[in-house]
């Protein structure tokens, strides 16, 4: 790193108001901004933009950031405003005046980051500004979309590895899915096939509660959810559209503020919800998956999935969603055989090629291991990430640990209907036979005379699908593409079918009931009335500003302040996510409310230092000033220092007597000299 290059640590507490970096961002901020190539995987919620922000900053020029979604990009462009950085983006959906104002920012060289879609590198115009733009830096955010394997491939990021060579500067991606295949294709295309420096953090989200339920009467379940979790911001998640509409229409009736969201919408329509999520305090989006890439809104309190999700990767991502501010945020995901149907149907009509088919099977199947687990789901999660973890005492299965029993005769009952029908059926005949089912299907194909059939009785159609939902989860049984969905025992049933082995299985998901997981309160009963006081200023002021409430301050920081209850503009400033800009523009606000009186007027230069820490030593330096004004006998001319210089003072804080003068000046050295080091060397 150069040595003329300020601290992160300046730039980290100044600008963004947090004391220290999250785990895994120091070094990866200390390689961005020295100048290497740099991938970083790290979770949704973890920090990621922070990671090229701050660089952004130390470095000099300008630093290009590729975003994939308008969104995104203009909610990161006002979050970085807010907190007092020069950025702007170029997007289609600019009005004149904020392309103006971007193109005055690169031409005065004021502009610090510049955020584009990767379809604009498609036109030369860009290109020639960026040759002339004096960028030192790229960033690629979602740097999953250039692989054809990533989930949300957009072909224009292929662009980005031609634009770094023409540039020659250092490129630093960030994602949070990217398995092996798709970090290969991101060096290969990204970097020319020159491995950078990577960062692999991990997948742990430890303030995120984790829950799944069967599905029973999901509508009622999901308004019970949101019941408990009323006036805070959530998403649910729907596997069609028509889905979205009714859930939305449900909470509305119920007394929630909420909305729909899907890809049938207009386009206006769908930025309209965006932009009421961006700004809304306790609204709830009911949407398909083409939702919530582009919002970056951290304090989502709650993410509910009304159908389930399509692979444990989805799912990952989809929560990840909720807490991006590190305060506590709760997943409910519900289940049942109809959208298990539903999304094995997608994965057998799809174009994929057989292989691709059976590898997304498998998938699915973890995410049913996950929703049928029989311990901590977070360790569930993180194993299939290739992590270990303790129990994590964070989710519902730690909360109320399952009831288990020897589910070993089941298995093999349901094993041998499977193997004496040619393993040609799925679950749902397979059943019928087990429960001796009258039906066409079962007497046209004699089934009826199977030694299978009528043995399983003892267990209802509900408890059956639950026995086969646990199969699939601990992989047992697979449907196979190629049969049309029929399941085939895997090698890890046969010594369950040779009574070489017993099995485990849930007993509580074969009943039907409703496991509701705790509400998780923000902040404890006492501070509750105060933190909700907080939140109503924070409404108030971001109305005035028209900027969404969690710009002023997130949920996280409020929660601080509300347990804290700072009553001085300087413990005020030691508050997380507090930067120098945010306590010059809301510190008085704020502190009216937290201490009932209004805040003291302070000189513009104290309110930078309270926010710096350095606002107790500036009033003991103001203080022993005062008290020698006029000489140590009151008899001598008046004599002072300016604010600035006593800031300076506080900031720089000399130790030797040769320090003080240079910066004082003799006259003001030898009156002041000896008090000052006092203060200095107290503190």
């Amino acid at each position: 790193m150069p040595k003329d290059q300020p601290p992160a640590e300046a730039f980290l507490k100044d600008i963004f108001g947090f004391d220290s970096f999250r785990p895994g961002q120091g070094e990866i901020v200390e390689a961005v901004a020295g100048g290497e190539n740099v991938l970083a995987i790290m979770p949704t919620g973890g920090g990621k933009s922070l990671c090229f922000q701050l660089p952004a900053l130390m470095r000099p020029g300008v630093t290009v950031v590729i975003s994939p979604l308008i969104a995104l990009m203009r909610d990161q462009v006002r979050g970085l405003r807010e907190a007092g950085v020069v950025a702007g983006a170029l997007t289609s959906g600019n009005t004149p005046e904020e392309t103006d104002a971007v193109w005055d920012a690169l031409h005065d060289g004021s502009l610090k980051l510049l955020y584009l879609a990767p379809e604009r590198l498609a036109n030369a115009g860009t290109q020639r500004m960026l040759a002339e733009a004096g960028v030192s830096l790229i960033a690629v955010d979602e740097a999953h979309c250039v692989s054809q394997w990533g989930h949300d491939f957009r072909p224009d990021y292929l662009r980005i590895g031609e634009l770094r060579r023409m540039l020659d500067v250092p490129l630093a991606a960030f994602t949070a899915t990217a398995d092996v295949e798709t970090q290969q294709e991101i060096v290969t295309r990204l970097f020319d096939g020159q491995a950078p420096r990577t960062f692999l953090r991990g997948f742990d989200r430890p303030n995120i509660t984790l829950a799944f339920q069967p599905k029973n009467s999901p509508r009622t379940q999901i308004l019970s959810y949101a019941a408990a979790r009323r006036s805070q911001s959530g998403i649910v998640y729907c596997g069609t559209r028509a889905k979205t509409e009714g859930i939305a229409k449900a909470l509305r009736d119920d007394g929630h503020p909420a909305c729909h969201y899907h890809g049938g919408m207009e386009a206006d329509d769908r930025r309209h919800v965006e932009e009421r999520f961006a700004r809304e305090d306790g609204l709830i989006v009911c949407a398909t998956v083409a939702f919530g890439m582009g919002v970056d809104k951290p304090d989502i309190r709650w993410v509910a999935h009304a159908d389930l999700p399509k692979s444990i990767e989805a799912y990952y991502q989809e929560i990840g969603r909720a807490g991006r501010d590190g305060a506590p945020a709760e997943t409910l995901t519900l289940y049942g055989p109809d959208d298990i149907r539903l999304r094995r149907a997608q994965i057998d009509e799809g174009n994929a090629p057989p292989d691709r088919r059976a590898a997304d099977h498998g998938r699915l199947n973890a995410l049913l291991g996950l929703a049928e687990a029989q311990g901590c789901r977070r360790q569930a999660l993180l194993a299939y990430f290739g992590e270990k973890a303790a129990p994590c005492g964070n989710c519902d299965l730690c909360e109320t640990p399952p009831e288990l029993f020897d589910g070993t005769e089941a298995v093999r009952k349901a094993l041998s209907a499977a193997l004496r029908t040619g393993e040609s059926f799925g679950a749902g005949h397979l059943i019928d036979i087990l429960m001796g089912a009258d039906t066409d299907k079962i007497r046209q194909r004699g089934h009826d005379g199977l030694p299978t059939f009528g043995v399983g009785r003892d267990l209802s159609k509900g408890q059956w699908q639950a026995v086969f939902r646990q199969m699939m989860g601990l992989d047992l049984m697979r449907p196979d593409a190629e049969r049309h969905g029929a399941l085939v025992m895997t090698d890890r049933a046969l010594p369950i079918l040779r009574g070489e082995e017993t099995i485990q299985l849930r007993r509580d998901v074969l009943k039907a009931q409703d496991r509701r997981p705790a509400v998780r309160a923000l902040v404890g009963e006492e501070d509750a009335p105060l933190f909700s006081a907080l939140k109503a200023k924070r409404t108030a002021l971001a109305r005035e500003a028209q900027v969404p409430p969690y710009m002023i301050f997130p949920d996280r920081t409020l929660i601080e302040m509300a347990e804290k209850r700072p009553a001085t503009l300087d413990q005020l400033a030691r508050i997380n996510g507090v930067g120098a800009k945010k306590l010059d523009s809301y510190g008085a606000d704020f502190l009216a409310v937290l201490t009932g009186a209004g805040a003291p007027d302070l000189h513009p230069l104290r309110r930078k230092q309270a926010a710096r820490g350095t606002g107790a030593l500036y009033d003991a330096l103001l203080e022993a000033q005062a008290d020698l004004l006029r000489g140590a006998d009151g008899t001598e001319k008046p004599l002072s220092c300016s604010a600035s210089l006593l800031a300076k003072l506080a900031e720089q804080k000399p130790d030797s007597d040769a320090g003080l003068t240079r910066l004082l000046g003799e006259r003001r050295a030898e009156r002041f000299g000896a008090a000052f080091l006092d203060v200095l060397r107290s503190a």
